[in-house]
């Protein structure tokens, strides 16, 4: 097979001080950071839609990318073709894993028996491409919101032939996930949710989505699935509202229907700031809960109020994201770059660029938070903050061992409480800052 993206080396680490564009700054896989490679910290992956098949068509204009990979479109030859240049890219990149839709692999046909023959045979050529590399799958899942089929949602819809199809559909992609040695399983709702409430009824909906929940896990379990489910938050766009808003959403959803048990979030950056929340807070409600499972890692613009999917090049957000997965103890999934080029970086250089960009980006994230974490005074202040805490009435509060007779006299007793310790929150901004320019 003949090298589809020349003049692209392998990309090594050189380090902070080069100008090689085509070269890592931070990211150094060997690198031991808090007793474990870089590497294992930062298990990066391909999102095979915005990599391999995104052109860089929006509403207002069409593509301005090249990803026919020498090939005509729409065709098997390509489909392969998109195989070969994934493979190259990450190996070129020393990427370890890639994420998948269905119809991203193969163009989908007008009978889903056919749809499924191009998909076993597409996966056949996969798994032969992954021999001889380190190379693996980290999640699948199945595209239920581009054919105007599910135009009402796939679990959502009002068309029980549209809900089986989605069913279908998602069989076949866990049947995919579990061929290639797939970590996880994502759903993410893009139309499961409404655009008026005059047409919807949110309670039969709800419950019908997670009925299709159950049915994919008691079907992955049988097949011999062992990786996480994963719920992928998003509060809007394409629907006005989307039953996955934010984690905390998904998550009262999954305890609600009983999910829980088999599912974690997969967060996304543009998706919680979409939320009204910070990329940190949906990490640190999802480790709090137990549920924080695996990341789709890019950036949105804030003055743009939809999803621009950008890659990540703030170190500040990066290093907070890393922060909250070395206290959560790292991820049972991975760092998934669902991340496009803008549209005018359209060239076959851009591509590796970006990849660059947000590596380091993670890297010098994970850097400067093992450093916050060494360097002790936050935690140090967040201790004392709630020191009041380990005294002999609020240890009886934490282990219910009061009353609120009792703690009607105390407060009678104390007569007026103190004010609160200050939060020195611009203390600890400045922490932060001197450990991330030091």
């Amino acid at each position: 097979m003949s090298e589809i993206f020349k003049n692209i080396p392998e990309i090594k680490f050189e380090g902070k001080d080069s100008t090689n564009p085509l070269a890592f700054k931070h990211y150094d896989a060997d690198r031991v950071i808090m007793g474990k490679k870089m590497s294992e910290h930062l298990p990066f992956a391909m999102a095979w839609w915005h990599n391999l098949c995104a052109t860089g068509t929006d509403m207002f204009g069409s593509g301005t990318a090249d990803k026919s990979f020498g090939t005509e479109k729409g065709t098997m030859e390509h489909a392969k073709a998109k195989v070969d240049a994934g493979f190259e890219f990450m190996q070129k990149l020393g990427i370890k894993y890639f994420c998948f839709h269905d119809v991203d692999l193969v163009p989908e046909a007008e009978d889903i028996k056919e749809t499924n023959r191009r998909l076993d045979e597409i996966s056949d050529y996969i798994l032969e491409k992954m021999k001889g590399t380190d190379i693996k799958c980290l999640w699948g899942t199945a595209n239920m919101f581009s054919n105007p089929r599910f135009m009402n949602g796939a679990g959502s819809t009002n068309s029980v032939d549209v809900y089986a199809f989605a069913a279908a559909q998602i069989k076949k992609a866990l049947d995919l996930t579990v061929k290639l040695g797939g970590r996880g399983y994502v759903f993410w709702g893009g139309r499961e949710g409404y655009e008026t409430l005059l047409n919807t009824d949110v309670k039969f909906e709800q419950e019908n989505i997670a009925k299709l929940m159950h049915m994919a896990v008691d079907y992955g379990r049988s097949i011999g699935f062992e990786g996480d489910f994963y719920i992928e938050p998003k509060p809007k766009e394409p629907m006005k509202h989307q039953y996955d808003f934010d984690a905390a959403t998904a998550i009262g959803f999954l305890r609600q229907y009983g999910l829980d048990k088999d599912f974690k979030m997969n967060i996304e950056a543009n998706h919680a700031t979409l939320a009204g929340h910070t990329f940190q807070h949906d990490l640190r409600i999802s480790a709090i809960n137990g549920m924080l499972g695996s990341i789709d890692a890019n950036q949105g613009d804030t003055l743009l109020g939809w999803d621009t999917d950008e890659f990540p090049f703030d170190v500040y957000e990066a290093t907070k994201c890393m922060y909250e997965v070395l206290k959560n103890g790292g991820l049972t999934g991975g760092l998934n770059f669902d991340s496009k080029n803008r549209r005018p970086s359209y060239t076959v250089e851009d591509m590796f660029y970006a990849f660059i960009l947000g590596m380091d980006t993670f890297a010098l994230g994970l850097i400067k938070a093992a450093e916050l974490i060494e360097d002790g005074r936050i935690d140090e202040f967040v201790k004392e903050k709630y020191s009041s805490w380990n005294t002999e009435i609020g240890q009886k509060i934490r282990n219910n061992k009061t009353t609120l007779e009792e703690l009607f006299h105390y407060a009678e007793e104390i007569g007026a409480p103190e004010l609160p310790g200050s939060g020195r929150q611009e203390y600890l901004e400045a922490v932060f800052n001197n450990i991330l320019f030091k």
